[in-house]
């Protein structure tokens, strides 16, 4: 039987996406499966994924998914969950990574920059690593670059 040592119990660490956030702040199908997923894993974002959260929360106002209320609720939300998240910040070595990652794979700028950022939190050691999103196109760039990427 395993005893405490009075040490903080840590989680280890995982990349998450934009895609695999936003359901911890608007109930979709996804909702339950991250949600265990967030307890389990501490959470490593792109500089500029808070911004993508946003963008998919205003998305959901427009196709009448969210009301302004619900939008609100999951504003506030991503920002208190954000304060505990660590951040890759932008830098040039970043951007040329995003650059190799679009010729390699069929992604997206905003794609491009999210695996290039994991690459570099993993120090481009991705084997081991977990990659969080719900994305399945940057899921299987995740995969091919070496990440473990959870079904979500």
């Amino acid at each position: 039987m395993a005893r405490r040592t009075g040490k903080p119990l840590t989680r280890v660490s995982a990349f998450w996406d934009a895609s695999a956030l936003v359901p911890l702040c608007v109930r979709q199908v996804a909702t339950p499966r991250v949600i265990l997923l967030y307890k389990t894993y501490e959470t490593v974002i792109w500089w500029a994924t808070p911004v993508e959260i946003a963008t998919a929360l205003a998305r959901l106002v427009r196709v009448n998914q969210l009301d302004a209320q619900e939008w609100a609720k999951a504003v506030n939300l991503a920002k208190r969950l954000a304060e505990w998240w660590s951040v890759i910040q932008p830098s040039d070595a970043l951007r040329a990574t995003s650059m190799q990652l679009v010729d390699r794979y069929d992604l997206r700028a905003a794609d491009s920059f999210q695996l290039a950022a994991a690459l570099e939190w993993c120090e481009y050691a991705p084997e081991g690593r977990v990659f969080l999103t719900t994305d399945h196109r940057l899921k299987e760039a995740a995969l091919l670059s070496g990440f473990d990427a959870k079904k979500m």
